[in-house]
């Protein structure tokens, strides 16, 4: 299995994905979700989950990576530009953006696509994607320990697709 994204350019993740987009929710997060396309999935796959992280982030939080992104009980092997905002064919959930280190945006809000805004430095921004067998028992606004102990035992294959995104 692998995954491919049109937002991805000689390496890097497009503006419209981050704070260099046109895209905010109403606390000013950029909210231009990416697009990916998996291919040569496992054939018992039964949906997969996604988890969108900076683990550059771990200097300027103080301790930890920085989640963007939270799905799962996607059962189509593309999402296209935007589709985070819209989507009602798959659960999402909460992202660092609820975390108290930016204001603590409420849960509801925060379980989106929530952009990419590297303060010091260009990051380099990790999409895993999880080949599953099985729909998982979560609902929007799940945490992503949740989401690991949902995927427990049922992961059929996986691949993590990498790009920077620029300060």
């Amino acid at each position: 299995m692998f995954v491919t994204s049109s937002g991805i350019i000689n390496g890097k993740f497009q503006d419209k994905y981050g704070k260099r987009g046109t895209e905010f929710n109403e606390n000013g997060i950029p909210s231009y979700s990416i697009p990916f396309k998996i291919v040569d999935a496992p054939l018992n796959t039964v949906s997969f989950s996604i988890v969108l992280e900076d683990k550059d982030a771990y200097p300027v939080t103080g301790g930890f990576s920085w989640i963007h992104w939270l799905a799962a009980n996607i059962t189509k092997s593309e999402l296209f530009d935007d589709e985070s905002k819209h989507a009602e064919d798959f659960v999402q959930g909460a992202n660092s953006w609820m975390s108290p280190l930016v204001g603590k945006q409420s849960r509801t809000l925060s379980s989106f696509y929530g952009g990419m805004a590297p303060p010091d430095a260009p990051h380099v921004y990790e999409l895993h994607v999880y080949a599953l067998d099985t729909l998982l028992d979560l609902k929007n606004g799940f945490l992503m320990n949740e989401l690991y102990k949902k995927m427990e035992t049922h992961v059929l294959a996986e691949y993590t697709l990498k790009a920077v995104y620029d300060n």
